[in-house]
């Protein structure tokens, strides 16, 4: 009875998940995608989230599949010797045994999106190999307001009608797929997460994407993570309530202190979102 209790409230507890945007091994952040700055030691940061309640931490390096780079794994290491919540960690990774080196250096998930796009199969065979649990899909999209162009068109807040384009690459090459096709197709795959970032909002603190973020957590029936423009504690809410994800992901309002993720939990709290605490 006990343990069915415990897994019920697991289930309906929402996550806030921060997130290090990486490269050259040092904490950056940005607008959409670009104009970096440094923003610290990863392992510091992620440190400092760890005893503020975070309920996982991403790592992500940004330019890895750009530059054809390898991956961190001293970083994720150190990291994981250090940390005592879930790591999930993503950028430049283009094979199983890419997958299986982070997970070996104590990661408890991988996070791909180029190569998913490009190699659809790793999704599968990743879920197959190591399970659903291990493999997040990062979807970064974009809005097409070439509604001519087949895709599951979306009427936004102010009237227009687009549809959203998965892009690539930092989300600078873009791929003529629709992301809910996309989306839906990863699941199918055996994707256990998608972590889902609007190119629209990254960065701006003007809020998430909650058009896109909605429209894929009401066709999926996996977790979505909702990433990019959060600037205030109510965003976190609306995030929650009508982007219906199941975990928000935030970078520059937690790294230069504007608030901790306990005073967004406590928010949360407050408004009648099941958290953590």
């Amino acid at each position: 009875m006990h343990a069915a209790v415990a897994v019920f409230s697991m289930v309906l507890t929402k996550r806030i998940i921060p997130c290090l945007d990486l490269k050259d091994g040092r904490v950056v952040k940005g607008t959409h995608f670009v104009q970096l700055r440094d923003a610290g030691d990863p392992v510091e940061l992620a440190q400092r989230y760890n005893e503020q309640g975070a309920d996982e931490v991403v790592f992500l390096d940004i330019t890895a599949s750009k530059e054809k780079r390898g991956i961190i794994i001293e970083l994720i290491k150190r990291a994981a010797d250090q940390l005592f919540l879930p790591l999930t960690v993503g950028g430049g990774i283009r094979s199983i045994e890419d997958i299986q080196q982070i997970l070996r250096a104590g990661a408890d998930k991988v996070s791909i999106n180029t190569s998913a796009v490009h190699d659809p199969s790793l999704i599968s065979k990743g879920a197959e190999t190591f399970g659903t649990q291990c493999i997040v899909v990062a979807i970064d999209v974009k809005r097409n307001y070439d509604t001519k162009i087949p895709g599951t068109i979306i009427t936004l807040d102010n009237g227009e009608q687009c549809w959203y384009e998965v892009v690539i690459y930092g989300g600078s090459k873009p791929t003529g797929i629709d992301a809910i096709s996309w989306a839906l197709e990863t699941e199918k795959r055996g994707a256990g997460e998608i972590l889902l970032t609007s190119m629209e909002t990254d960065g701006t603190k003007k809020g998430f994407d909650l058009e896109i973020t909605a429209a894929i957590s009401e066709r999926v029936g996996i977790p979505v993570v909702a990433s990019g423009g959060v600037g205030t504690l109510d965003h976190f809410y609306q995030g929650f309530t009508r982007g219906k994800a199941d975990a928000c992901l935030a970078a520059s309002v937690f790294h230069y202190g504007e608030f901790t993720v306990r005073e967004v939990k406590e928010y949360l709290q407050a408004r009648g979102i099941p958290v953590r605490l």
